[in-house]
């Protein structure tokens, strides 16, 4: 069936909920309002115990999260803006991911956090960020950037039955793109990259909004070019990724996030040390503020002139 980004989450959480009875939702307006971006609509009218409106304070349902996957739940978190995970970094950085390693393995935080993530919605400099290349900084958190409908109800349904905490990214301007997706309950692997097409001239790893974006730009050239999606930023599927380099013998990463200091960079240099000597680039958003103007907005992340003109100097 043909189903929106939104609405993959949706079924997913509705079969986790309906299967797994450890399993609950939390966050602000989850439960009448149907979540930020309408994700969690109508659970709360089949759950209601299960599908919790909390205050606006994002360190303590970050807080409340953390507990009771320590008693045995397996809370799933919605931070409306992934911005606003920056009040809840103690919470995650200091208390979730560590406490398997404090308590020498006797004890693990099976925490889901959802965030909607990027730009492209005319949000503005606080509600735009992508701030995925700080949590894969951190031992202990896994973390995932599904870039479709398909994708993201499976990584969705494989993080609730993990015993770490993940963080699963959501480009919000992907919520309403929509693709098949099946009716019944499937997992997609964390940590495993996928390969979106094939070639043989170059190879795009894409990460995010970015895999659609490749895909438009491959499709109006005639090079043959292969697009790798990692799905997972932590860990990274480096050897997936430095086969397909090493195929082509030419690569561009592209992501959202900004470029200084990015994903984008780690990927750079873990296939470098991987063995991969042949031409790389990477592009990613201009070091500054998401602007409110939609014409400036659309320019500071890769458009698909820069990602062309990319292409043409690798494989010049």
């Amino acid at each position: 069936m043909i189903k929106t980004y939104q609405e993959a989450l949706n079924d997913g959480l509705r079969q986790i909920l309906s299967t797994l009875p450890e399993a609950y939702i939390l966050g602000e307006d989850v439960g009448t309002y149907g979540g930020g971006f309408g994700v969690t609509k109508g659970l709360v009218l089949d759950f209601p115990d299960r599908v919790l409106d909390t205050p606006i304070s994002e360190a303590a349902i970050t807080g409340v999260a953390t507990g009771s996957a320590l008693l045995g739940k397996r809370p799933i978190l919605e931070i409306q803006f992934s911005d606003f995970l920056t009040v809840a970094i103690d919470q995650i950085v200091n208390e979730a991911a560590k406490i398997h390693f404090l308590s020498q393995g006797s004890q693990s935080v099976p925490m889901v956090i959802r965030a909607a993530s990027g730009s492209g919605t005319g949000a503005s400099a606080q509600h735009s960020q992508s701030f995925e290349n700080w949590f894969t900084h951190v031992p202990g958190v896994i973390v995932a950037m599904p870039s479709n409908a398909y994708d993201a109800k499976g990584i969705l349904v494989s993080a609730v039955k993990n015993n770490n905490p993940v963080i699963i990214f959501e480009p919000k301007s992907l919520y309403k793109t929509a693709m098949a997706v099946p009716d019944e309950l499937y997992e997609v692997p964390l940590g495993v990259a996928k390969q979106v097409q094939s070639g043989d001239d170059l190879t795009i790893i894409a990460i995010g909004r970015m895999v659609d974006v490749a895909k438009e730009v491959a499709n109006n050239l005639s090079y043959d070019i292969e697009i790798m999606d990692p799905v997972t930023l932590s860990p990274l599927d480096i050897d997936s990724l430095a086969a397909s380099a090493k195929k082509t013998g030419r690569v561009l990463i592209l992501s959202e996030a900004t470029q200084q200091s990015g994903i984008s960079a780690e990927i750079f240099a873990q296939l470098i040390e991987a063995g991969f000597d042949g031409k790389i680039s990477r592009l990613g958003a201009k070091f500054m503020p998401i602007s409110a103007a939609k014409s400036v907005e659309l320019g500071q992340i890769p458009t698909q002139a820069d990602i062309m003109q990319a292409i043409d100097t690798l494989l010049s």
